[in-house]
């Protein structure tokens, strides 16, 4: 609709976020972008704006709130440091395959070019990051700018989008056409290439499904798993997507990363059909590529993906199904099972080659994690959201959480560190009724801790799980693996993070000893505010599987 009164673009901008569908705009405000603040001060019953501590931890957020959604998370972030700062999460969404929209505000239109300040090439900075690079020249053209932006980050594999905006392109006053949401093509699989699937099913006698990437959503996820049970197939998860299916289903064989069960890793290797629907099979969910062998793995392999120039990149498939998540499951779910399973018996040891993976075993030191993470199992509903962060702290939830609905884990694939409480903040904005547990070792949690003040000043209350064993674990873990004995730069002076929460106003305890967590658990749950578990991790326990100490002496000759 042509609109009659002319409009600044700060209100272009609002207006256009508002008509597709953004009700949320993470930010740190700043002066390249003040006409946009006063456009959403007319808008603030439809568009919330909240201010974070660091533009990082803004990003991060507005990544999670894309994972929650499936629609673009929005952040808007200033010129040079700002955008500098922000890259974190648009890395974090290019790799996870999260819609996101970065905006980032710019010098004049006059003094580009000039070196002014904070001023950096931004196109230059970001394509290798985003799916789309733009910078708007007139205001007159930012709605479909914001169009496009919206359908490339939901579009064939979601991803982010960089919008960039000269500060005097906000304040022009044009009149100018808004823009509505443009239609989204999801590519459907052809029936020629479910027959295929078909017919290799029935050819396989070990076949294993792998979930992964992004797109997804609770239908997707719900008719993948019926199709999984139908078929009697196991589906393990690729890193940090566990809660694609139900991991209570009788077909779910447990997550592909760093916290892999030998077990599960040797079923990839001997699986002879892999289906891998939506995960590229990144380095992470294959071992460094050793248990799907690039570029001819010894399975065979059927790769579905929402684009075409993904398949074929790094694995040779057998089967290449160009097919989004949710016109694959569709499809798949209604596919006849065959009445005699062949594969019944190696389904089943595969299952139970996971619930063995679930029995923890005797941490060192007077905290036991795994009675521990038994305990929280307790409390947590089936709806409650886990967010982690990067370390080798997120083993625990990863390995012993139950992950019982889509849209229950916010975790970084890329292995970004300080993303737990930024992404628990974008959760409880969301989803203000349910149950969000942040985790967070010491090192990461220090990389964004700063937002304990922004939960302060909106009002969000998560409960924050700080694992502290002094050190950065999984860079330790990887030097004693490689130079026993010679660690240096992984040791960390931590403050008291009980201390430090309860000057931002949060309810806070520090945990030392297995017994005294239930009922320090207890009263997180019953302050009715934000709460902060600080746990001291004896430093021998630095996975779950193994100590440090045994790490370093079988690299010793």
């Amino acid at each position: 609709m042509v609109m009659a009164v002319a409009r600044t673009g700060g209100e272009l901008l609002a207006d256009a976020l508002i008509g597709h569908g953004a009700d949320t705009v993470t930010c740190v405000p700043g002066e390249s972008f003040l006409p946009f603040l006063d456009a959403a001060w007319d808008r603030r019953d439809r568009l919330r704006i909240l201010a974070f501590r660091h533009e990082g931890g803004a990003a991060y957020a507005a990544e999670a709130d894309g994972k929650l959604t499936g629609r673009p998370g929005v952040c808007f972030v200033g010129r040079g440091p700002g955008a500098a700062q922000a890259a974190v999460g648009v890395h974090t969404a290019f790799q996870d395959s999260t819609p996101m929209v970065l905006l980032i505000g710019q010098v004049d239109r006059p003094n580009r070019g000039r070196e002014a300040f904070q001023e950096v090439d931004l196109r230059q900075m970001f394509t290798p990051l985003a799916k789309r690079v733009e910078e708007i020249d007139s205001a007159a053209r930012l709605p479909e700018a914001v169009a496009r932006a919206f359908a490339a980050a939901r579009g064939g594999r979601p991803g982010p989008v960089v919008l960039i905006f000269p500060e005097d392109v906000l304040a022009e006053k044009v009149k100018a056409e808004d823009v509505g949401p443009l239609p989204i093509a999801l590519p459907h699989p052809g029936p020629c290439r479910m027959d295929a699937l078909v017919e290799m099913l029935g050819k396989a006698k070990r076949p294993l499904a792998v979930v992964g990437g992004g797109g997804w959503c609770r239908e997707a996820g719900e008719l993948m798993e019926k199709f999984a049970e139908a078929w009697r197939i196991p589906v393990a998860a690729a890193f940090r997507r566990q809660d694609i299916i139900d991991n209570q289903s009788p077909v779910y064989a447990g997550e592909l990363g760093f916290s892999v069960a030998p077990s599960l890793a040797k079923r990839v290797r001997d699986a002879d059909l892999l289906l891998a629907v939506g995960t590229r099979l990144g380095e992470i969910d294959t071992s460094g590529y050793t248990l799907v062998h690039s570029p001819n793995p010894t399975q065979n392999l059927v790769h579905v993906f929402p684009e075409a120039e993904e398949i074929g990149r790094v694995y040779h498939p057998g089967l290449a199904i160009v097919a989004a998540m949710l016109p694959f499951a569709r499809r798949v779910a209604a596919l006849a099972p065959p009445q005699d399973c062949a594969w019944a018996d190696w389904t089943e040891a595969v299952r139970e080659d996971h619930l063995a993976n679930r029995v923890p075993s005797p941490c060192p030191g007077p905290l036991d994690m795994g009675k521990v993470m038994a305990e929280l199992e307790k409390h947590l509903s089936d709806n409650a959201i886990i967010c982690t962060g990067a370390g080798n702290y997120t083993g625990w939830p990863q390995r012993f959480h139950r992950f019982r609905r889509y849209g229950t884990q916010l975790a970084p694939a890329n292995g970004s560190m300080g993303y737990g409480l930024p992404a628990a903040l974008a959760a409880k904005v969301r989803h203000p009724e349910r149950m969000v547990v942040a985790f967070a070792g010491d090192g990461c949690f220090l990389m964004t801790a700063q937002e304990l003040a922004t939960a302060k000043l909106h009002g969000l209350c998560p409960i924050v799980i700080v694992v502290d064993n002094g050190m950065y674990g999984t860079i330790r873990m990887h030097q004693e693996a490689s130079h026993p004995g010679r660690s240096l730069a992984t040791d960390l002076a931590n403050p008291d993070f009980a201390a430090l929460a309860r000057s931002y106003g949060a309810w806070a305890a520090t945990v030392e000893r297995t017994e005294d967590f239930a009922p320090a658990l207890q009263q997180a749950l019953e302050a009715g505010r934000l709460a902060l578990l600080h746990l001291k991790l004896d430093p021998e326990a630095i996975t779950t599987r193994t100590t440090l100490s045994a790490i370093r002496d079988r690299q010793r000759p």
